[in-house]
């Protein structure tokens, strides 16, 4: 692989886990979908497994009901890259004000396993794994 096309690929790949972030902490649901491929598989939000985008995002859009503002910081990313496929590994932080209790926070520690596919262009998820390690809820 040319090394200015593997530069830009690691860009695009952090760029798709950025928009992801963005979409949710900023209530974008157009924006968030926009991210993952049609048939995306995601695991580890609890015990269902969501198969297809429009499954996952209704069910992202209906859960954050739950809380205020949130904010999730991405650490850097692991990626390997083979062709038009990808693998990415990213931390996440993620605070979480509660809409019930806005004094009340919950922080979520945790690694995405995200898989990911050039289609048309363009790096979308296939894959999203959330591999948590850790909550705490607190009161301010």
């Amino acid at each position: 692989m040319a090394e200015n096309t593997y530069a830009a690929d690691r860009i695009a790949l952090m760029d798709v886990m950025l928009r992801y972030a963005k979409g949710v902490d900023q209530r974008d649901m157009a924006l968030y979908a926009s991210v993952f491929a049609d048939n995306v598989e995601v695991v580890g939000f609890g015990e269902e497994t969501f198969h297809g985008r429009d499954q996952w995002v209704g069910y992202v859009a209906e859960a954050l009901k739950a809380y205020g503002p949130t904010q999730h910081m991405l650490g850097p990313q692991l990626a390997t890259i083979d062709g038009d496929t990808a693998h990415c590994r990213t931390d996440v932080q993620a605070l979480h004000y509660l809409a019930a209790e806005p004094n009340k926070t919950l922080t979520l520690w945790a690694t995405y396993n995200t898989d990911m596919q050039r289609i048309a262009g363009e790096w979308k998820i296939t894959r999203h794994h959330l591999e948590p390690r850790g909550t705490r809820i607190q009161a301010d």
